[in-house]
């Protein structure tokens, strides 16, 4: 086999990786080992921090199949590498002796899947991936996921459960039954312990761990240097805060790691009932769960230990630990396709599209509902970390890094850095031989200008901003669970909201509804709670088709059913546990009118026995339940009205949808007219529908049907009409956005139109704006995929719209500025069936159509996070704003995802809002900029400090002088740290304005105003370093007693008399000078930097930075100009002439006024030199490629599409998915939108 081979693992996945083999080399690893030891263990630290290094330097290459260690490296942008040591596992054989349970088959052409046995037998063991002499399988873990070796495929794949390639008839023919113990203990090999493990490491290893930090170890180096040169002060107040950085570290990630532990612990570990073959209940443990255990649910509830779907009975459940929505979900039994005339047999499993058949690992089961004493079954699907929730906590434990423009800037600027200080180190080794300075000297000195230059205090000080930034959001009630990602924010230019319970209400009212009578809309009626309608059929579906239960006696469920529900006044009553389990073919849930609504019965002589037979109550049961689904966009039930003989199916959904699967003679023929008109109104509206089931269809036969035979050949019975209002925020908070030229679109479940009038009302598209809508078809009937192209009017107040004919709307053609594409603003919209056709077929329109597309109506939760993905691609940086209840991937794939939830933190979110107000999207931006530009600030400042010191201790190196030990400990300690950790106080501005902060620290301003504060403050320290020396009083060796007395005699003490040739390291006029010029240099550049408007607050807001300021200034000014003794004697300062005293605050003023002169002329001017310049040296491409399609199609004469034409896509010959889009007119006569 090829030794140079590679694999890919979780091809065309999230987590795709390449695997490379190597085996161990025994004279390579000699050679490391003695390299170790030559370089004191800084190799060793180095194949630490390096695993690709650490691999290819002690192994050789091998092939993947017969290798001891494997190498992966992550096939995304971040190109990270990862090593894992192969391991065995041994599988007693005894049990399994029968060649027949041996099997070699794949399902789907790829993976370690459970197999399923041609020859009937109840086993499906994943044993594929054996070895064929031996019963030992290669497997390796990454991320607490195993992947096991398959000889199949001739790769490592990871161990899946029937969750994949099982279709919905095996699991209930071949999986329902349970497993026997045998096979139990079998799988338990494979699929190991069924738990999610966080294990909280012990302090020592956190200890290790957090201390073989690059950061750490420098500071290390940094202070045995120290040591050495005898700054044993400022090493201590370094190890100091060392020590409690780390303890506060440490602390922190124990924390988030106890928390995780606790979260995942709850109930982790329960005891389950199992039903094996042979029809016994077995009590187990949870953590001895594996797919294909059918686990019994027990009736008052539990916290499911893992993934498994339903075969029997119905469970409402608490999903709110995995979606962050608290509103209960009821669970019905997986439809079993063999019990279906019409059933489709191969439909396969799946989880997602599942879902609501899958009780999720984590979430909470309320309340089970069973029926004819038959037991609440679920098959377990997945167990460990394949579960929902182990993802979800895998994603926590190994998130991905963030990618940030600043962070990789930050890192070329510390090159940099490091660049000068090679300068400095090459100059000081040149600069001390020529003066004959002893070697070690030499080398301790060259070594001590790398830790000067490279600031051992940055990452402290870069986290401050956003760990106050963090703080702050916390006292609006916005909870972070990413704090990294709130710089981030601070770049967001596009914001994608929902619309129900985010834009709108999260409650809808009822307005009214539109009955049909003999395929004839009536008029709307307001009151649906009265006598005449009573018994109607309309009613009756209000009344059963919902998912509404009753927890500890409060009616609970979908807003939208609850508010229907009281909106017809009936009640709701569930049978208890007693009566379901006694009566044979009890109603798990009835419903009935309040009695005042109900006709009072009048008997009549001879029919008295009759009307006694009658039922005194009206009452309707509900069968059966089919959920709704956001794909399928309806749900329906099945009911029975007590005392008759047929049973009735109703439905409610999606008008569109239901009318689909209506009999077309029931559908009124100006239905999509009236849809038309409430939606265009901004009304929610949904249909109903009704047919009588025939007879023969009994109570247990409901109980098997699939919902495709139930919903069929309805009659529709008309429109209930809900008005979602808008929040009273929405508005302002969007029109807030758009003056900070911030994009917003609307991504929602709801109808089109509906979305496209809310739109409208909340201000996200303008009254002048035009709204293009893109219909796409499918290939169909040797047809190409094509897109009709239709522009919506907008609406009159009138409320009676008319389609517009072409020529009314005026369409671009081409632009000379940005002036007249504005005049002519157009949006885009469209449904999810659209979106999904166009992102397969018109790859090359998608990103035209993220440029301007706004509102996005009937999307699937996938859809969302699939336009998050497109809107990325297009350089946005992308917020998202939802309820957290279907936008979990959004949210987590966004920039800056927002859930507005009640839960403190919910895990679907990096931010979570306490508030259920879209408010908190500008709080979020504002606070990101404010952030991210404190980022800025805090790094310039660091640099300069860097620089400033670097040239303090660079000009006295020339004399073989340098700083004293309380001088560095004074700078350090009570200049820099204070400085730093109060400059980032600033809180954000009151205001969200059109001007957005560098995304980098790579840009023309903010480079020149860093290089320009350089120059300043090294020209002024070194113009007082060289003026000293010019100056009549200036000697060498200044006098020890009395050196400001430059006219008297002096007095020396023998004892401390000066020898020129030997002067005195610290103590020395150049020294003074420096120390003085540079320690007002920090404040001023501290200043400086330290911006206000338009991101944050100004600096004189910010008091504990203004009062540090003010207190160090005076300091060091009182310290200049009068002399302490004490204060002398310990900062190793040598007193002065006064004149040269005054001189020096002369030099510290002039310092500081050409500082800020400079900068505020870099603030004012930079921008537009650095603009101007570039756009005369060459034509300025943008950067984002969302900017050079704006000005692509500028001049674009195609684009927009004109109305009413169509584009077809013909897939090119070579295959390959690429488009050729031909633009069509269509007939105008046909095409009327």
């Amino acid at each position: 086999m090829d030794k140079e081979e590679r694999k890919i693992i979780n091809q065309s996945q999230e987590d795709e990786m390449e695997v490379y083999g190597y085996n161990l080399c025994r004279w390579k690893l000699a050679v490391v080992s003695l390299g170790v030891i030559c370089t004191g263990g800084f190799l060793l630290l180095l194949l630490y921090w390096m695993p690709e290094w650490r691999v290819k330097a002690t192994c050789v290459r091998a092939a993947v199949r017969d290798c001891d260690v494997v190498l992966l490296r992550t096939t995304d942008e971040f190109r990270m590498w990862f090593c894992a040591k192969i391991r065995l596992l041994t599988l007693e054989n005894d049990s399994f002796s029968n060649p027949k349970s041996i099997l070699n088959k794949i399902c789907n052409g790829h993976g370690v899947h459970l197999t399923e046995n041609p020859a009937g037998e109840n086993r499906h063991e994943p044993t594929k991936y054996l070895q064929t002499h031996s019963q030992q399988i290669r497997y390796f873990t990454h991320h607490s996921v195993k992947y096991f070796w398959d000889d199949t495929i001739h790769n490592f794949d990871f161990l899946k459960g029937l969750d994949e390639g099982v279709s919905c008839t095996s699991i209930y023919e071949k999986h329902s039954a349970g497993l026997t113990k045998g096979m139990h203990a079998y799988r338990k090999l494979l699929y190991g312990i069924n738990e999610i493990t966080v294990k909280v490491p012990s302090v020592f290893k956190l200890l290790i761990k957090e201390v073989l930090n690059p950061f750490y170890i420098f500071q290390l180096f940094s202070v045995i240097l120290w040591s050495t040169d005898e700054y044993y002060y400022y090493a201590l107040a370094i190890v100091i805060m060392s020590l409690v950085s780390i303890v506060a570290s440490l602390y922190s990630i124990r924390k988030q790691y106890v928390m995780l532990h606790d979260m995942v612990a709850t109930h982790s570990t329960v005891r389950v009932s199992v039903c094996r073959v042979n029809e016994e209940i077995e009590e187990i443990f949870s953590t001895d769960l594996v797919p294909g255990d059918v686990m019994v649910i027990p009736l008052n509830g539990t916290v499911m230990p893992c993934d498994a779907v339903l075969i029997s009975g119905t469970c409402i459940v608490n999903e709110s630990m995995l979606t962050g929505e608290s509103v209960p979900v009821t669970k019905t039994n997986l439809p079993n396709p063999s019990m279906d005339v019409k059933g489709t047999g191969e439909e396969f499993y799946s989880p997602e599209t599942h879902k609501r058949h899958t009780l999720f690992c984590g979430t909470t089961v309320i309340q089970t509902r069973f029926y004819t004493g038959e037991l609440v079954k679920a098959v377990v699907v997945r167990t460990g970390f394949s579960t929902s929730k182990g993802q979800l906590v895998r994603s926590i434990l190994y998130p991905k890094p963030t990618d940030f423009k600043l962070y990789r800037d930050a890192y070329l600027f510390l090159l940099c850095l490091v660049g000068v200080a090679a300068i400095g180190f090459i100059y000081t080794i040149i600069n001390n031989i020529l003066n004959e300075v002893e070697v070690g000297t030499i080398i301790v000195e060259s070594l001590d200008i790398i830790t000067i230059t490279v600031p051992p205090a940055l990452p402290a000080a870069m986290t401050a901003g956003i760990v106050y930034a963090q703080r702050r959001l916390k006292t609006v009630g916005i909870f972070c669970i990413s704090p990294q990602r709130i710089n981030i924010c601070g770049q967001l230019n596009l914001v994608c909201f929902d619309k129900t319970g985010t834009l709108t209400e999260d409650g809808l009212d009822l307005w009214g509804i539109q009955r049909v009578d003999h395929t004839r809309f009536l008029l709307p009626e307001e009151n649906v709670c009265n006598e005449t309608l009573v018994r109607s059929q309309f009613v009756a579906c209000m009344a059963t088709c919902h998912s509404l239960t009753k927890i500890e006696g409060v009616l609970s469920g979908d807003p939208l059913d609850l508010k229907m529900f009281e909106a017809i006044g009936w009640v709701l009553e569930e049978a208890t546990e007693e009566e379901t389990a006694l009566h044979n073919r009890i109603m798990p849930t009835v419903v009935r009118p309040p009695q005042q609504l109900l006709p009072e019965p009048t008997p009549a002589g001879s029919e008295d026995m009759e009307l006694f037979e009658l039922p005194a109550v009206y009452e309707i049961g509900i069968v059966r339940q089919f959920p709704f689904a956001s794909a399928l966009q309806r749900m329906s039930v099945v009911a029975k009205v007590l005392g008759e003989k047929k049973m009735d199916a109703y439905m409610k959904g999606a008008p569109e949808v239901i009318a689909s699967l209506c009999r077309p003679e029931t559908v009124p023929a100006d239905f999509e007219r009236v849809l038309e008109d409430y939606t265009k109104q901004g009304f929610r509206v949904i249909a109903l529908a009704h047919r009588k089931l025939e007879s023969k269809l009994t109570w247990h036969k409901v109980q098997n049907i699939s919902r495709d035979a139930i919903e069929n050949n309805m009659d529709f019975m008309g429109l209930i009409i809900m008005q979602n209002k808008l929040k009273q925020e929405t508005p302002a908070v969007l029109e807030d956005l758009h003056k900070a030229n911030i994009r917003t679109v609307m991504v929602t479940g709801d109808n089109m139109l509906t979305a496209v009038s809310v739109a409208r009302d909340c201000g996200m598209i303008l009254p002048q704006d035009k709204i293009i809508i893109a219909e796409a078809l499918p290939p169909k009937d040797g047809k190409v995929a094509k897109i009709n192209w239709h522009y919506a009017d907008s609406l009159p107040q009138g409320g009676n719209s008319s389609a517009i004919s072409s020529e009314v709307i005026p369409v671009k053609l081409a632009h000379d500025s940005l002036e007249d594409l504005q005049s002519t603003r157009y949006h885009f919209a469209m449904n999810g069936k659209s979106f999904s056709v166009i992102l397969e077929h018109f790859q090359d329109l998608v990103p035209k159509l993220m440029l301007h597309g706004t509102v996005f109506a009937r999307m699937a939760p996938d859809q969302k996070t699939q336009l998050v993905e497109a809107l990325q691609n297009v350089d946005y940086f992308v917020g998202m704003c939802g309820d957290g209840a279907n936008d979990c991937g959004a949210l987590k794939r966004a920039h800056g995802g927002i859930s507005l939830s009640e839960l403190e933190a919910s895990v679907a979110s990096p931010f979570t809002s306490k508030t259920p107000s879209i408010s908190c999207v500008p709080n979020l931006i504002r606070e990101g900029r404010a952030a991210l530009m404190t980022s800025f600030c805090v790094f310039k400042f660091m640099a300069l400090y860097s620089i400033i010191q670097y040239a303090s201790v660079t000009l006295l190196y020339s004399i073989l002088s340098n700083l004293g030990d309380f001088q560095f400990l004074f700078i350090d300690m009570a200049i820099i740290l204070v400085l730093v950790f109060t400059m980032s106080l600033n809180p954000a501005w009151k205001e969200l304005v059109a001007q957005r902060p560098p995304s980098g620290l790579i840009s023309g301003a903010l480079l020149f105003s860093v290089l320009s504060q350089m120059i300043i403050s090294i020209g002024f320290q070194s113009l007082g370093f060289f003026w000293v020396k010019q100056q009549l009083w200036y000697k060498v060796c200044p006098p020890y007693l009395d050196a400001c007395n430059t006219t008297g005699s002096l007095h020396w003490n023998s004892s401390h008399s000066c020898n020129e040739t030997e002067p005195d390291k610290i103590k020395n006029y150049e020294n003074t000078t420096v120390f003085f010029i540079s320690s007002f240099q920090y404040l001023t550049v501290a200043v400086v930097f330290s911006k206000g408007k338009p991101f944050r607050q100004p600096c004189y807001k910010n008091y504990f930075f203004v009062v540090s300021v003010i207190i160090l200034s005076f300091f060091v000014l009182f310290i200049m100009l009068h002399p302490i003794a004490f204060v002398d004697e310990v900062l190793e300062l040598v007193c002065v002439p006064y004149e040269w005293r005054i001189t020096m605050l002369l030099i510290v003023l002039l310092n500081a006024f050409i500082s800020v002169t400079v900068e505020e002329s870099v603030d004012r001017w930079g921008k537009c030199c650095f603009s101007w310049a570039a756009l005369h040296c060459r034509k300025k491409i943008p950067k984002a490629k969302y900017m050079c399609l704006a000005q692509e199609l500028l001049v674009d004469p195609e684009w927009p599409p004109k109305p009413q034409t169509t584009t077809e896509a013909k897939a090119s010959s070579k295959g390959n998915g690429a488009c050729q889009v031909i633009t069509i007119g269509s007939d105008p006569v046909s095409a009327v939108y």
